[in-house]
């Protein structure tokens, strides 16, 4: 087969057409001759056995040329990637597929090559860049947090209150009949862990261990499941056990059960350190988004619509698969949350794209500025990751595909080269009753966890 042109059109697809040789696409047919034989009846002979020209005087002589064109076009994708080096990013698709009198058969092929794009000004570009500082405050949540996880649960015989665990059997029942999914038995419900409808979890103050109580809902309009949404129900509950929540003693001995550290002065210290990596990390990602988001405005280049719809489909793909890691389902999921599908796939369209142009702008600065990544950068990445998963470096070294794994080092080299190469400007100054606000909300929502 031969490569006889390259039409570049617009939206970086390229036409590609390939002459395949009476020969080669004879071969072809007479394979896919072959692997359908044995399911074509023809009078007179064994299942099977139909010679190939009695076939095609039977049912045509084109009978076998479409399946046969399936089989070859992908081969001729490949040798025209390789012969003219083209990059390409997405599936090809099949324009036209002709077959001549001499047998030779001519196909187009539209491939979807890597978009060549064009930045303006991607230097010295200006962005407010969040503070990094923690706050006391901070420290002590972040604690408190720990000793929550670490409390103990104790049976008491006093009422329940905020924050008591209560063991109960439950049946819920809507105009009297009960429903689908609303009874359990030995059910462990912290109160005030909003994982139950609104109101269910406060009805259960007062509760003590052996008592009967009835609690009154009313399903949320946006419930996931619409038979019960908006709906009054009422809930016939069974209270066991009251389990009252011990906090652990705040001291050295504390510190010494949750973490390596001997003192609780050295274990918050290193507490603060982890957060203001954190806030320090977090600060530069916005810092670099900002940024990017400039550069992308303003960048001219159009990305193929194939190369979004292949990334949106990975990108679900990867969620499906977090999300069965939790045992739920991509179908449960869109069904608990009432999210339309084509409003979820938009959504992740969205962000491929957006995921897409910022690593064609990285990608392009990397080349202008000849960013190389060298066996160092390597090492240092690979040792790096080998901590973090707490496995041995070898097997690290394993996991990726050296050419993905280089490319990503490059793009990240160019992130840190832009931000090294925009100027951060300060976060406007915040008024003291603000600062108040903001402080009140954190600890609402730590208490709320």
């Amino acid at each position: 087969m031969e490569v006889t042109n390259v039409e570049k059109r617009e939206k970086s697809i390229a036409a590609v057409t390939v002459v395949v040789s009476p020969e080669e696409f004879d071969e072809a047919v007479n394979s896919v001759y072959k692997k359908n034989r044995g399911s074509i009846m023809v009078p007179g002979f064994r299942k099977g056995k139909a010679p190939r020209k009695i076939i095609e005087g039977m049912y045509g002589k084109s009978v076998f040329h479409e399946d046969a064109i399936n089989e070859i076009a992908p081969q001729a994708y490949a040798q025209a990637v390789k012969e003219k080096e083209l990059k390409v990013v997405a599936s090809p698709s099949l324009e036209a597929a002709d077959v001549g009198e001499d047998n030779s058969l001519t196909l187009v092929i539209d491939c979807v090559l890597y978009p060549e794009i064009t930045l303006k000004k991607y230097k010295g570009l200006e962005a407010v860049r969040k503070g990094a500082k923690v706050e006391d405050y901070q420290i002590d949540a972040e604690i408190e947090r720990l000793r929550q996880r670490n409390a103990s649960l104790v049976t008491t015989e006093n009422e329940a209150k905020y924050g008591d665990t209560v063991v109960i059997d439950y049946e819920g029942f809507v105009d009297g009949v009960p429903f689908e999914g609303g009874k359990d038995e030995n059910h462990s419900l912290e109160i005030g862990s909003n994982s139950f409808i609104p109101g269910f979890e406060v009805q259960c103050i007062g509760a003590k261990a052996g008592s009967d109580i009835e609690v009154n809902v009313t399903f949320p309009e946006e419930y996931h499941a619409k038979e019960l949404a908006g709906k009054p129900a009422v809930f016939k509950v069974h209270v066991h056990e009251v389990k009252e929540k011990i906090l652990p003693e705040l001291d050295d001995e504390f510190a010494k059960d949750v973490s390596e550290f001997d003192t609780l002065e050295e274990y918050k210290a290193n507490i603060r350190k982890t957060l203001e990596e954190n806030a320090e990390n977090s600060s530069r990602d916005e810092f670099l988004d900002k940024i990017l988001e400039q550069i992308t405005a303003e960048m001219e280049g159009e990305i193929p619509e194939a190369y979004i719809d292949e990334r949106t489909q990975e990108q679900i793909e990867q969620f499906a698969q977090r999300l069965q890691q939790q045992g739920i389902g991509l179908d449960m999921y869109i069904k608990m949350f009432n999210i339309p599908r084509e409003e979820f796939v938009a959504n992740m369209r969205k962000t491929a794209e957006k995921q897409l142009r910022e690593e064609l702008v990285l990608t392009k600065i990397a080349d202008l500025e000849d960013i190389q990544v060298a066996e160092e950068d390597k090492d240092a990445e690979y040792e790096k990751l080998a901590k973090q998963y707490g496995v041995e470096l070898d097997s690290v070294k394993t996991f990726f595909d050296v050419d993905l794994f280089e490319s990503s080092l490059r793009v990240m080299k160019a992130a840190n080269f832009l931000v090294d190469n925009s100027v951060a400007l300060p976060e406007p100054e915040e008024k003291p009753e603000e600062k108040a606000e903001e402080k009140t909300e954190e600890k609402a929502e730590d208490k709320a966890e």
